[in-house]
């Protein structure tokens, strides 16, 4: 070993002792007679010092070096002199006196710099020289959590009788969601296999196998647009329970969530145990499936009440069916004139980019005696405005805001408007994690555009029980034992009971319009494996990626991954997608119609 100590384990009962160590100069000091380094490794950073009266010919060396060098060094620990330590660093009682010095690389002057935040740092610049990116403070750190994710995962999952079994990236195109990504056989001419948008059949047919409890780390691929919180290649957990039910598998989950935060990080979980919401309450009361619960900002009904009022546009909805929400927005009541109607503005702006017509709102005074300010506060007589206010559970500055049109615009509303509100009235706490089970989803929804049913999660998702004898007649009535996990407002496991009878899988194809033999062509190998002793099963597949970026308060999944690619799904330090020899494409059967331009540059 080039090293005896890494550079963060250093402390003060190392001192006197002789240390052996290695990395990368994070800053250098020049003090004339004396020279500073910081040297840093993954471990963390230890100050140096060379003295140019004790080893001058150390002293003269260590004048050429610079940040980002790899250097080998030999010296003893010293105790920091009174004044001098340093509390920021876990190190900083200590120093190293050094009295040999090897320089084992020299280095470029980076196009960023490593050892402090930059501003506004040009996310490209960083994909393109990603591997110095990695060096970061930040990203070690991210990089580090998400390895004892990992390993927590592994040891709390193998503790509990699962097995870890890998399943194959080269497996059948069938439809499930997305795009595949394909893969051309050079065997098997004009034939292709798809890279797995997830084990989700494989692990099926590992409980007909007979293993019981499988899990596994995989990666994933979706061919689809991107996102901050999508990649095209992704992470999951992905595991499967034999003889189980819902109630299993949602314990399961829990008790391992509730474990990674704790034991793994220094974040807090709001609710223990989880809420459980169905979609219509998620949707009715926050917007959104996946709602974050960190803050309040709840949509309350207030129809009936509204409907009673003198506002026409309230009275005419109400009557053809429409609902009118109302959220509470705790301080802003108390605001002057001119900045409440600054705030409404926004607000209203923001609400008719996603379809609203406007936005209707009351400010309650913070005085007993005062005002409810407000244009539509006048349609509603004092007794009205009492009804609606101990509805809406109103305390003195609150600000009322109110929604009124379809159902899903006033969704798309009440999400905009609980995310925008919560950072502009610094709702959140950043410590704070809010898990929440999202249940009761329809099994089926309806395809205007294709005119039949379509799953809303995937094929292989149970019907409830009771509901099985309504798949023919009345299929929009139909409930999927499905189950989603929400955290801080994003989805981050998904997962179902599945169909474990050949009868049952064949009866949801027939209703979604899938023929008998497609069937057979692209699921045979399913509805076969049912007819030899399918457990009753259910699994459900957390994304890696994204549980990660929200304990690391990251903005989106790209902070988290080592080698992630662009919004336009390139790779910009090794400039993939790119071209192939012509020879390649002969061997593979295939001729190009088109060629399209490199990727992009941005990230």
């Amino acid at each position: 070993m080039l090293k005896s100590h890494a550079c963060g384990a250093l402390r003060a009962d190392h001192a006197d002792q002789e240390v052996t160590l290695a990395g990368w100069v994070h800053r250098r000091r020049d003090q004339g007679g004396l020279i500073f380094l910081d040297l840093r490794d993954r471990q963390g950073i230890a100050q140096l010092v060379i003295d140019e009266e004790q080893t001058p010919d150390v002293h003269l060396k260590a004048k050429d070096v610079r940040n980002e060098w790899v250097v080998q060094v030999r010296g003893i620990v010293r105790q920091r002199p009174e004044g001098m330590i340093n509390p920021n660093l876990p190190t900083g009682e200590v120093e190293v006196e050094v009295n040999q010095i090897e320089i084992l690389n020299a280095a470029k002057t980076p196009p960023f710099y490593i050892n402090r935040e930059e501003e506004n740092l040009d996310e490209a610049l960083r994909m393109r020289y990603r591997y110095l990116d990695l060096r970061r403070e930040r990203m070690q750190r991210n990089i580090i959590l998400r390895h004892e994710v990992v390993r927590y995962i592994r040891s709390f999952l193998s503790a509990r009788d699962f097995i870890e079994i890998e399943t194959p990236f080269l497996f059948k195109t069938t439809p499930e969601g997305a795009r595949d990504y394909l893969v051309p056989s050079r065997v098997h001419p004009g034939r292709f296999y798809a890279l797995p948008q997830s084990p989700q059949q494989l692990k099926q047919l590992l409980m007909v196998a007979g293993f019981e409890r499988y899990f596994q780390i995989v990666r994933c691929f979706r061919d689809e647009d991107q996102r901050g919180d999508r990649q095209p290649e992704f992470t999951q957990l992905d595991l499967e329970m034999s003889f189980v039910d819902r109630e299993d598998v949602l314990d399961l989950i829990e008790g391992l969530m509730t474990g990674i935060v704790e034991d793994v990080t220094d974040r807090e979980l709001v609710y223990k145990p989880f809420p459980r919401l169905s979609l219509h309450e998620a949707l009715e009361r926050y917007g959104s499936d996946k709602p974050d619960l960190r803050y309040d900002l709840v949509a309350i009904d207030v129809s009936e009440i509204a409907g009673r009022s003198g506002f026409s546009v309230f009275t005419t909805n109400v009557e053809q069916g429409k609902p009118v929400k109302a959220i509470r927005v705790p301080g802003p009541g108390g605001w002057s004139n001119s900045q409440i109607k600054k705030f409404h503005k926004e607000l209203e702006d923001l609400t008719k980019s996603v379809g609203a017509k406007g936005l209707a709102y009351m400010a309650v005074p913070e005085e007993e005696d005062g005002e409810v300010r407000g244009p539509i506060g006048k349609f509603f007589p004092t007794e009205l405005k009492l009804e609606l206010f101990e509805a809406v559970g109103v305390q003195p500055g609150d600000f009322l805001v109110f929604t009124s049109d379809t159902r899903e615009i006033v969704y798309a509303v009440v999400d905009t408007l609980r995310r925008h509100l919560a950072v502009e009235l610094d709702l959140i706490d950043p410590k704070k994690v809010a898990f929440v089970w999202i249940i009761n989803f329809p099994l089926f929804e309806w395809n205007e555009d294709e005119a039949r049913w379509d799953p809303s999660h995937h094929l292989f998702t149970a019907p409830m029980r009771e509901d099985l004898a309504l798949l023919e007649s009345e299929p929009g009535k139909v409930r999927g034992q499905q189950y989603d996990l929400a955290c801080n407002g994003y989805e981050v496991a998904g997962g179902s009971i599945r169909i474990h009878q050949r009868d049952v899988q064949e009866r949801i194809f027939s209703l979604i319009g899938l023929e008998v033999e497609d069937a057979k062509q692209k699921f045979g190998h399913m509805l076969e494996a049912f007819e030899y002793g399918t457990p009753p099963h259910g699994g459900i597949a957390p994304g890696l990626d994204r549980l990660v970026m929200i304990l690391a308060g990251e903005p989106n999944i790209r902070e988290v991954i080592a080698f992630p690619k662009t919004q336009q799904a390139a790779d910009l330090m090794a400039g993939a997608p790119s071209p192939v020899l012509p020879e390649q494409l002969e061997e593979l059967h295939i001729a190009l119609t088109a060629l399209d331009e490199a990727p992009e540059s941005s990230a």
